[in-house]
């Protein structure tokens, strides 16, 4: 089998092709996306420029992901399991074609699952009137092309509303500071710099970090 995937080109430029979106999948397609967008608003949040940096940022929002994803990862596994076995036996678009299965329905069942029914019915909706009136009721809200859209906007809305909960004590704590500052005619200091180490240490002393982690990577659904 080897040396007939070698002799077709094409067959490669679509596994190098797949390769390359490896890491867009990534980042669209599984909790990446709400996980790196609350780890971001926190950042800002406290108000550390750049601290931490972006690549931290990254970095534990990959992690996470990864620890979420785990569930997803296992059943992928074990569908190629078979695939593997029985690879000398199928040819290479063949094999490429049963990959590409076995990673779609666990994926497709998780961001199903995690995808809000309104958000579901909206982009069902929204499928179903760029199509043809013949192909609309074809349309399922189990479809690639309505729980991708719907699981992003679910994500999206999410990260956003922890956000909103996560920023209101610090911002609380700002409007503190300068009242202080004010009764105490220290108007030329900044708020936000005077705030910034109580906004650290009110962070550390409720173990910030961990508690978010824990919750952003327990907050999911697997089918």
């Amino acid at each position: 089998m080897s040396s007939e995937a070698l002799g077709q080109p094409n067959l490669w430029m679509i596994a190098f092709a797949l390769v390359a979106i490896v890491p867009f999948l990534f980042m669209a397609l599984t909790a990446f996306v709400k996980i790196s967008t609350v780890l971001q608003i926190v950042r800002g949040a406290i108000g550390a420029q750049s601290v931490p940096s972006n690549t931290v940022v990254l970095a534990l929002a990959g992690s996470l992901t990864l620890l979420a994803m785990a569930p997803v990862g296992d059943r992928i596994v074990e569908r190629f399991e078979p695939i593997v076995h029985a690879s000398q036996k199928l040819e290479p678009t063949t094999l490429l074609l049963r990959g590409a299965e076995a990673v779609r329905e666990p994926l497709r069942d998780f961001l199903h699952a995690n995808a809000s029914a309104r958000e579901l019915k909206r982009f069902v909706d929204v499928a179903r009137k760029a199509r043809p009136a013949l192909d609309r009721d074809r349309i399922k809200d189990t479809d690639m092309t309505v729980v991708i859209p719907a699981f992003v906007t679910t994500e999206l809305l999410e990260a956003f509303s922890l956000g909103f909960a996560l920023y209101l004590p610090f911002l609380v704590l700002d409007l503190v500071i300068a009242n202080v500052l004010l009764a105490l005619g220290m108007q030329a200091l900044s708020p936000t710099q005077v705030s910034l180490p109580f906004k650290l240490l009110l962070f550390v002393a409720i173990d910030g970090w961990g508690l978010l982690a824990q919750a952003l990577v327990t907050g999911y659904k697997i089918s």
